[in-house]
């Protein structure tokens, strides 16, 4: 038995076994969290670089694409993972963030993606799994829907190289009680092992782990997605990942049109 199916056996038990007082904790989590809204400000931004045209960056994706916990959508994933790459690359990023509060990976391919402007990108980050992980989708199902997803962005923008996020890790959230967190960070988990063992099977799509510490600091008033601090260090993070696939000739962008 390999360890994917005795963790997804597992995580299926104790959904099952702990139904009735995880739908209590959840009620529970639902009734008690702030409602953030998303961020403010231009939803689309240009960090300086050298010269040269710059990289265009589309990030897409759930509620923290839409930027909650921070105040402007510079300070969140697009615009902070945009400013860790225009300084690891010397180049200049311009970027846009195209995020949904609630959404699943499903729903980005059915909403996000029709909706975009009708513009190339170089690069797609890809940051989901949060709503995905609360549906309880199965692997299978998730692999099928991210497969998808890739395919209508490329029909959308171009032969962009494109980047899966990790799931953030749901068994560290300050505003989940226990067994809920519990639970919920053995979905996540799982997702991210499929995503891991799916991106290579992708043309031109890489998987991006979590590699940073993740302590309640990080986290916004609301326990549930990241602050300001939170942000710049996943977007940091996530950008050394890009850079790093970025400057190798398969992981090269498209030329301009």
């Amino acid at each position: 038995m390999s360890w994917r199916t005795t963790l997804l056996r597992a995580a299926s038990f104790a959904s099952l076994a702990l139904a009735p007082l995880l739908m209590v904790q959840g009620r529970a989590v639902r009734r008690n969290t702030p409602q953030l809204p998303g961020a403010a400000g231009p939803v689309t931004g240009v960090v300086d670089g050298h010269a040269g045209p710059p990289l265009r960056l589309l990030v897409i994706g759930e509620s923290t694409v839409a930027g909650v916990g921070a105040p402007s959508h510079a300070e969140a994933v697009a615009g902070q993972t945009a400013a860790a790459l225009a300084d690891l690359l010397g180049r200049a990023v311009a970027w846009r963030a195209a995020g949904e509060i609630g959404v699943t990976a499903a729903a980005v391919r059915r909403r996000l993606v029709p909706a975009l402007p009708d513009e190339p990108a170089d690069v797609v980050l890809v940051a989901l799994g949060v709503n995905d992980t609360l549906r309880l989708r199965t692997t299978a199902r998730w692999a099928a829907d991210l497969t998808a997803l890739v395919a209508v962005l490329r029909e959308r923008v171009g032969p962009a190289s494109v980047f899966l996020a990790a799931a953030p890790p749901m068994g560290r959230f300050p505003a989940l009680p226990q067994p809920l967190r519990a639970v919920l960070g053995l979905r996540a988990h799982l997702l991210n092992a499929t995503t891991a063992e799916l991106a290579p099977r992708l043309d031109a799509v890489t998987y991006l782990p979590i590699t940073l510490p993740v302590t309640p600091a990080l986290f916004c008033a609301d326990g549930f997605h990241p602050g300001p601090e939170g942000y710049r260090q996943w977007g940091g993070m996530l950008a050394a990942g890009m850079a790093g696939q970025l400057r190798q000739p398969s992981g090269a962008t498209s030329e301009r049109p």
